[in-house]
């Protein structure tokens, strides 16, 4: 069971992650809706897409754009739609 972790919260636990560049993305549905909080941000990725982001907000803490998906993946990352993974500190193991 993979989880991710930040300011003391789970935001995120799985047995089905998929590993991509060195970072877990969850299944959507076993991550913590309650803790994200929709971002502006996005970014480009020429092979995986354009990356929207989620910023963490835990215990009144706020985390800016440390959750990160693809709506709309290109077809050589297709098996990371509808997955979410994160950095900025979350901890995840």
């Amino acid at each position: 069971m993979v989880e991710a972790r930040w300011n003391g919260a789970v935001i995120a636990r799985s047995d089905d992650t998929v590993v991509v560049e060195g970072n877990h993305y969850f299944p959507a549905d076993t991550v913590d809706a309650t803790l994200l909080q929709p971002s502006s941000t996005t970014t480009i990725c020429p092979w995986k897409g354009t990356a929207h982001y989620y910023s963490l907000r835990v215990d009144g803490a706020d985390n800016a754009d440390a959750a990160w998906y693809y709506p709309d993946p290109k077809p050589e990352a297709e098996h990371i739609r509808d997955r979410i993974a994160f950095w900025k500190g979350v901890e995840v193991g």
